[in-house]
């Protein structure tokens, strides 16, 4: 029975890393890590039952340390990334790693819900994405679409392509870029392109925002002052080749056609405090989830500059035509763009927001306080766009 009410769920810890599981396209799950300083870490499985409207949970254990990023592999469901801190002579290092989930993790079979928490099995260690030269990861990205085998991961001003052998046991650096200039530069976060074959990566350090072609690790664009303070996020347009999306410390959500980056295609200021979290549906491209420390997360749809901004599929060559002709077919006019839904049901920092790689209308978001929250969108919308 399908019905718009959220679904929310509590961890007993703080947390916020959230990811869904990519390779799981049947099962909605998602896998949150959580951030503790006084108990073991864990990783919460999160299945989500839509026809009963109720939450499964299963636990491991990630004793490593606390963790600030969680990443899905694209190919095997049952591996993962974390960045995680850990104390090491009384001082904090950031670490990442790959990890194997044990194959009965499922075998708790949810009757006795409380059987997983009581009694939680350990992640495996596949391997270590850091050496003595490369400490400090801020996030690991998987290679879009790829056979789990191709990471990246940015670690202070590095950025380092890793290729996974051995099944994953096994890490090494096939190619590195570096972040050059005054200061101590330092990457905050990336995405990886799931278009040009994959070739390309955009990063995040401080207020500007990169763009970087793999094959030879060199910069291809640069967006100086993107944001009027820190960048927390990129997403690419699943379709739109060009598309960008960041979110920053300066409240907005920004929009560009990486081209012509002189000025965003589009802003948005609806949140009130940071923006965490910017993430493109995978399949219709006009919806965008945004999170922030504002406790809100809002729904917005860009219709304007998606791939059917009339409503149906349009390729950039036959947009840029349009603009001569536009006299004579008023009803090409593009759709308007609107925030569909502001949820509230957070009361802290909402730090990640991720859709779904089941259900395309179906999206978590997680605060701070570890609460994790089950959306979907309206329906009304939902055939709007399928109609």
């Amino acid at each position: 029975m399908e019905d718009d009410a959220p679904v929310i769920y509590g961890l007993e810890f703080q947390a916020r890393a959230l990811t869904a599981q990519t390779a799981e396209t049947d099962a909605i799950r998602f896998l949150v890590g959580t951030q503790s300083l006084k108990f073991d870490n864990q990783i919460h499985i999160i299945d989500f039952d839509d026809e009963n409207n109720i939450i499964n949970k299963n636990v491991l254990l990630h004793q490593a340390g606390e963790i600030w990023h969680i990443a899905a592999s694209p190919a095997d469901k049952a591996v993962l990334s974390t960045c995680y801190n850990k104390t090491s002579d009384s001082r904090v290092v950031s670490c990442a790693a790959v990890w194997r989930m044990p194959s009965d993790w499922d075998s708790g079979n949810h009757e006795s819900p409380d059987d997983s928490a009581h009694n939680p099995q350990t992640l495996e260690l596949l391997c270590h994405l850091d050496d003595s030269a490369h400490r400090n990861a801020a996030c690991v990205l998987w290679e879009p679409m790829g056979d789990g085998k191709r990471v990246i991961s940015l670690a202070d001003n590095h950025a380092l392509l890793w290729d996974l052998q051995e099944s994953s046991t096994q890490a090494t650096v096939s190619s590195t870029a570096t972040l050059e200039g005054k200061g101590q530069l330092k990457f905050t976060s990336g995405k990886w392109s799931p278009h040009h074959n994959c070739s390309q990566l955009a990063t995040a350090n401080d207020t500007t925002i990169r763009g970087w072609d793999l094959r030879t690790m060199s910069q291809i664009y640069c967006i100086e002052n993107a944001h009027g303070q820190l960048v927390r996020d990129l997403d690419f347009n699943p379709n739109r080749q060009y598309y960008l999306a960041s979110c920053g410390d300066d409240c907005k959500v920004k929009f560009w056609d990486v081209r012509n980056v002189q000025e965003p295609v589009k802003t948005l200021e609806e949140h009130s405090h940071w923006v965490w979290s910017v993430r493109y549906n995978h399949s219709h491209d006009q919806l965008v989830l945004t999170a922030s420390s504002d406790s809100r997360l809002i729904l917005s749809n860009m219709v304007s500059i998606s791939s059917e901004p009339f409503g149906h599929l349009v390729d950039d060559e036959e947009l840029s035509e349009g603009e001569d002709n536009h006299q004579e077919d008023k009803s090409k006019e593009p759709l308007k763009d609107s925030v569909v839904s502001t949820y509230e049901e957070h009361e802290d920092s909402v730090y990640a927001a991720e859709w779904s790689s089941a259900d395309p209308w179906l999206f978590a978001s997680l605060s701070y306080d570890g609460r994790l929250v089950i959306n979907r969108v309206p329906r009304a919308l939902k055939y709007r766009i399928l109609l």
